[in-house]
């Protein structure tokens, strides 16, 4: 079997398939941090700190709706230890707050707003605890941490994603714990089994940084042992480093994905990107931060690059500690919305004429304007680089031109090229690597009424579930 037959055998898993169709969602950074001014508390903070006096989760979930995200991931435990449930199993939790005199459950709170809103919910439970005794002591901690997973998976409905970080630092006996990662997945397979592991986990793989870096080419199909790169100790962040948390991607981590790399490894997963920032330059909020919110075009540049580059996007927005969000990200929220809905509203394609110089019957390049994967497209057998052709009545100005493969089939695609019609010659204006789950390709507004896409390099037969193009200010 050759290099490229191994390769395409390795597909995603459902639950794999509906997290990369979330693409944009949100993250709520929200403890006893948000009360101290602290990144990272030490876990002997005063739950009678934590009293968000005006907090509304539905505002959360409005805002997250309004920037076009399509989930919510909470921190119902950070590194402190803190809880935003009322855990049976320690005291350092928000049952021994002022929030509603000690009745409140704001993990229950979150998740129902965003099941009011049409947001998927998911959570977030640090391995690392600063508070708890229990710390270090290896299958003592192992069943606290358990039960506390527990919780989290049968009292707040589907969750759509388990997401745990690598952080691993002494605890308040001075030990470090070796996390048993293997059984925090197997009992949330056996609760959860839609929900995907991310980035400490099999499912979902971190892009290597908190800054909102990618790749040039991120692969979804990569050696296995990356699943277990991020669970080793000394990977994994010990303190609060600034550095740590926006370290640029290093050179040798560029490609993990191409044949060049993939020739010299046994085993291939299918381990999609997440790319993880904040919206601030803190993940908690800090009052001296809120002129400090990220540009629109910052955070527009970032989009394109994750969900526009194969990987999903996962924004922080930490609110005050009032509860609420700052009308500062608020504003940004919703003019990350509003970009989007303007530049991906109307798919122009519907009024073109498109033709490829060669179909399959069974997937015809007609397939290409329903954005699902009961149908796609693919050239005959043994065709790896069709051309694809698409004309206007007129001339149009493009903004952005979407590919999509039906990763069911693997992603195939080594390479493309885009062209357009210039005066009446087809002039290349673009080329592009790894296609995978979504490639937006930003056009800038030029003026043309012809398109080829050229897929110049596949492992098979290419597939195509979707194209969209997309005009300028649209």
């Amino acid at each position: 079997m050759t290099l490229d037959e191994r390769l395409i055998k390795t597909v995603p898993t459902p639950r794999q398939v509906e997290h990369q169709q979330t693409e944009f969602y949100g993250f709520i950074h929200f403890t006893v941090n948000t009360f101290t001014d602290r990144e990272w508390g030490d876990g002997t903070e005063d739950p009678v700190i934590f009293n968000p006096v005006k907090l509304d989760t539905d505002q959360w979930a409005k805002s997250f709706k309004a920037a076009e995200m399509k989930g919510m991931i909470l921190t119902c435990k950070h590194h402190d230890g803190f809880c935003l449930w009322p855990s049976r199993f320690t005291e350092h939790s928000v049952k021994n707050s002022p929030y509603k005199n000690g009745n409140g459950d704001i993990v229950k709170e979150a998740a129902d707003s965003c099941r009011k809103h049409g947001l998927k919910f998911g959570i977030y439970l640090s391995p690392w605890d600063r508070h708890c005794p229990l710390y270090g002591k290896g299958k003592e901690y192992d069943d606290y941490f358990v039960s506390q997973l527990t919780e989290l998976l049968t009292q707040y409905g589907e969750l759509f994603t388990v997401w745990f970080d690598g952080a691993c630092g002494e605890g308040p006996n001075g030990k470090k714990q070796v996390y048993d990662w293997q059984r925090y997945y197997d009992v949330i397979r056996k609760i959860q089994p839609n929900a995907c592991i991310a980035v400490c986990g099999p499912d979902v793989r971190w892009c290597g940084n908190e800054a909102g870096h990618t790749r040039p080419s991120e692969w979804s199909v990569v050696p296995s042992r990356l699943v277990d790169a991020e669970k080793t100790a000394e990977n994994s962040q010990k303190e609060d480093d600034a550095e740590f948390r926006t370290r640029i991607i290093k050179s040798s981590d560029i490609d993990l994905g191409s044949r060049e790399v993939m020739a010299g490894e046994d085993n291939f997963v299918w381990y999609p990107a997440e790319v993880n920032t904040s919206i601030r330059p803190g993940w908690f909020w800090h009052k001296s931060e809120s002129d400090k919110v990220r540009p629109l075009d910052d955070l527009i540049k970032i989009y394109y690059n994750s969900v526009g580059g194969n990987a999903t996007f996962l924004l922080n927005v930490p609110p005050t500690n009032e509860g609420i969000l700052h009308e500062n990200d608020v504003k940004r929220l919703e003019e990350i919305g509003d970009y989007l809905k303007k530049s991906f509203s109307n798919n122009l394609l519907k009024s073109a004429v498109i033709t490829a110089d060669s179909e399959s019957p069974d997937h015809p390049i007609s397939s290409v304007l329903t954005d699902n994967y009961d149908i796609f497209y693919s050239p005959k057998e043994g065709i790896v680089n069709p051309v694809i052709t698409i004309k206007f009545d007129s001339p149009i100005y493009l903004g952005n031109i979407v590919l999509k493969e039906n990763i069911l089939y693997s992603q195939r695609i080594e390479s493309f090229s885009i062209d357009i019609n210039e005066s009446g010659i087809l002039k290349n204006c673009y080329n592009g690597t790894v296609v995978g789950y979504k490639r937006i390709v930003k056009m800038n507004g030029v003026k043309t009424d012809c398109i080829r896409i050229r897929i110049t390099d596949s492992r098979k037969e290419p597939t195509l579930a979707f194209i969209g193009i997309y005009g300028e200010n649209e």
